[in-house]
């Protein structure tokens, strides 16, 4: 579906943005992300124009390329997507591992304080243990680090604030041109998608023990679909609320927590939602696992519905688990070490929410432009879980 933004559409979310966030002329703002998807394009592209922020487009998504760019422009604002940062995080764990002696102790211990030190908003001691990982990245003189284009796992932005990598996760879909929310720099809760913007509304409908759909109202929702009025109906009511089809949920402070999108909910037989997204983060948090994702499926011997982790594992980190442990070759060791983190994460799940099976994959999902994986390529619709 084409989707029209008007000129006052993406304008009005530009002013938006800026009364949340500090950009000046002479800034420094990077972008990895293609000017074709809205989210570069309003907040990078065209709020740099409108402020005289220098951008600075990099040369690809390959790691030791964005390491070399943001080295060489030193940025103060970088728009980034959760695939990127969680690659960056596991980057620096490896890095840590490898630290030895007296200074690993050091780092170790801190990591373990810092943690609640970030939720009293004692951040400077963290910026000062860690500054070397962020110089060696190029990203020590950032005043933001703006994740968008799905939604960031809450382990990674825990991570990142540890690190005083100053972190701000937001919300936003192209037909809200795009940003809907986003965290306030001196307050954040990173597990949130932050606050409205001024000038947005914000509700759920259809709760469920208080998740619900997230619809939004403001200057920044889209005209309607392109020669589509029946889609546009479909999300877009007549006194202007548009159904974003994400499910979340507003704590007493106003922030907005998304659980799932509503296409991908799975209902089981009697009658519990469950969300693929929280089990995804949850397994997402193991070092061998790079990518994961969360189906239902028949089972061939039971003809029962079960829920399987299609797994796509961090073959370096296993290798250097086997290695480390005498167990190789290693090929025949990785369906035991993924069940392993597989049990730890069931432990913490109700039964229903439990992994049955795994499936390890060769190859990467295929994602979007943004990095998101496609997951309608996968899902069975319609389908229960037993």
């Amino acid at each position: 579906k084409g989707v029209m933004l008007s000129h006052r559409n993406i304008m009005s979310n530009v002013d938006q943005i800026y009364m949340i966030l500090e950009f000046y002329p002479g800034d420094n703002q990077f972008l990895i992300l293609p000017l074709h998807h809205v989210f570069p394009y309003t907040v990078g592209f065209i709020l740099s124009l409108t402020t005289g922020v220098t951008l600075t487009i990099a040369r690809s998504f390959k790691s030791n390329e964005l390491k070399q760019d943001m080295q060489a422009t030193k940025p103060l604002i970088v728009l980034a997507v959760p695939l990127l940062l969680e690659k960056i995080v596991q980057g620096i764990e490896r890095e840590l591992k490898n630290q030895k002696g007296l200074k690993k102790g050091i780092i170790g211990m801190f990591s373990a304080i810092a943690s609640p030190l970030t939720k009293r908003n004692i951040r400077g001691l963290s910026k000062k243990v860690f500054k070397a990982i962020r110089e060696a990245l190029g990203m020590d003189q950032l005043r933001y680090l703006v994740s968008g284009g799905a939604a960031l796992p809450e382990w990674v932005s825990r991570k990142l604030e540890i690190w005083g990598f100053p972190i701000l996760q937001g919300y936003g879909l192209t037909e809200t041109s795009p940003v809907v929310s986003v965290n306030p720099p001196k307050r954040p809760k990173n597990a949130s998608i932050g606050l409205p913007l001024p000038g947005m509304e914000v509700k759920l409908i259809d709760e469920i023990e208080g998740v619900g759909e997230l619809v939004v109202r403001g200057p920044n929702v889209m005209v309607g679909y392109y020669k589509n009025p029946k889609a546009t109906r479909e999300v877009l009511s007549e006194d202007g609320w548009f159904r974003t089809g994400d499910l979340g949920y507003i704590d007493d402070e106003g922030y907005i927590y998304i659980t799932g999108r509503a296409k991908s909910v799975i209902v089981t037989r009697g009658g519990k939602n469950i969300y693929p997204e929280e089990i995804e983060e949850k397994i997402g948090e193991s070092p061998f696992v790079e990518e994961v994702l969360v189906l239902m499926e028949k089972n061939a011997n039971t003809g029962l519905d079960e829920l399987v982790a299609h797994i796509y594992p961090n073959f370096e980190a296993v290798d250097e688990y086997c290695q480390k442990k005498g167990e190789m070759p290693c090929e025949e060791n990785i369906y035991d070490i993924l069940m392993g983190e597989i049990k730890k994460v069931n432990e913490k799940m109700a039964d229903y929410k439990r992994i049955r099976r795994i499936v390890i994959r060769e190859e990467e999902f295929p994602k979007t432009s943004t990095k998101k994986i496609k997951r309608y390529l996968f899902i069975q619709k319609g389908r229960e879980v037993e």
